[in-house]
């Protein structure tokens, strides 16, 4: 049985996507699971992964070229397998690799890529600096690894008058949003507007765990940080609490048996909340691993991120404490039901027993969907995670 194979949305902000590089090719075997094409979205590049199993039949839609979410792409079927006739797309749009050399090319583009230089940019860009005859080798990407994008290329070439900024009969000037920007503020706008947020807070005595995190990392070689931590911390209270792992959808509770935290990174031109999968069945070296490796993955180096880690967060935890702030509330990222903010861990006076002395303090706050949890809900759940991270025992063993 033929079956089409469509842009996936990996994202609630996501309406397009661009075909950076097809992994397969037309006759390759494919498996459930396995990566087809790298989609570059409007904030990161993803691997699309299969959900059908026989033979790569035909490659609809070319690399660079940007199709909406929901858009046939290509065709997977068995052997014998007949791909439709009624198919437009696949008389219209070439398929397989895209020539970037033909004759509409620039000569310092075309002499750029002839020569063997490799340059790290977008398909849009690419596009787009042809377009503009840019010489794309003498820009300084802006993206994540340092990727050119489609607003690299604008202000290399002055922009054309609808991307700069336009100065009003006053002081003020209007500045576009970018695609990511639009994206995010698609996004949050989403999340306030449909999700009933309330928030509620605590305080931890980090003290004695990050004294035990030292020697920890000392006698083992590693380097795990306060938010592998609070990461490893957070997934022992989803198993005890798991409807914060949970969603809301059409009136009923979606429970997630996978915690899948997600990690929000701040990279040149915006946020990004890829997840960190499987937490459940992490240690705390493994999840300290893991979540370095996304990490680094996020802004562009090494392999893509995969389209369940850009799009398969179940919580997500947002830790501004590395840029100096005590406390923030975080907007909860759909469909997700509720996120955890962190700040940094301070030394403070406290009173204990009549006496005072010094502690480190970090304060948390979690933001919660009240059509999913209640506040004393919410507030057993922060005193577990307390007490998890006031217990050195409970994280090192």
């Amino acid at each position: 049985m033929i079956t089409e194979v469509t842009m996936p949305s990996m994202g609630a902000d996501m309406t397009e996507g661009t075909i950076v590089k097809w992994l397969k090719k037309e006759g390759d075997e494919v498996k459930r699971g396995d990566k087809l094409a790298e989609i570059e979205t409007d904030k990161t590049v993803v691997e699309m992964e299969s959900y059908g199993e026989g033979i790569l039949k035909k490659i609809v839609i070319g690399e660079g070229q940007v199709v909406p979410v929901g858009d046939l792409i290509a065709y997977v079927g068995e052997e014998g397998d007949e791909i439709p006739s009624s198919s437009s797309s696949s008389e219209e749009t070439p398929s397989a690799t895209i020539d970037t050399s033909n004759e509409s090319t620039p000569p310092s583009i075309s002499q750029n890529q002839t020569s063997g230089a490799r340059v790290k940019a977008s398909p849009i860009a690419k596009k787009l600096a042809n377009e503009l005859g840019v010489d794309i080798s003498t820009i300084s990407g802006t993206g994540p690894g340092g990727r050119i994008t489609r607003e690299d290329v604008e202000a290399a070439s002055g922009g054309d008058q609808s991307a700069q900024p336009s100065q009003s009969s006053g002081d003020t000037k209007t500045i576009p949003l970018t695609s990511m920007r639009k994206a995010i503020a698609g996004v949050v706008s989403k999340s306030k507007s449909e999700i009933p947020h309330f928030y509620i807070s605590n305080t931890a005595d980090m003290s004695d765990v990050i004294k035990s995190r030292s020697e920890f990392n000392e006698s083992k070689g590693l380097k795990v940080s306060v938010n592998d931590i609070v990461l490893y911390a957070v997934t022992q209270s989803l198993k005890k609490f798991p409807k914060f792992n949970s969603s809301f959808s059409d009136g009923s509770l979606i429970e997630n048996q996978s915690i899948n935290i997600g990690m929000a990174i701040a990279l040149p031109e915006g946020l990004i909340v890829p997840a960190v999968l499987g937490c459940e069945n992490k240690s705390l070296e493994d999840l300290s691993n893991s979540a370095k490796d996304l990490a680094v993955r996020a802004k562009g180096e090494g392999a893509p991120l995969t389209q369940e880690e850009n799009s398969g967060g179940t919580f997500s935890v947002s830790n501004l404490g590395m840029f100096d702030i005590d406390q923030f509330t975080a907007i909860i990222v759909p469909p997700q039901s509720a996120i955890l903010s962190v700040g940094k861990a301070r030394e403070e006076a406290v009173v204990e027993n009549g006496e005072i002395k010094t502690a480190q303090l970090m304060k948390m706050t979690l933001s919660v969907d009240h059509r999913v949890n209640d506040g004393a809900e919410a507030a057993m759940f922060l005193a577990e995670l307390k007490s998890i991270l006031e217990s050195p025992t409970k994280i090192f063993g």
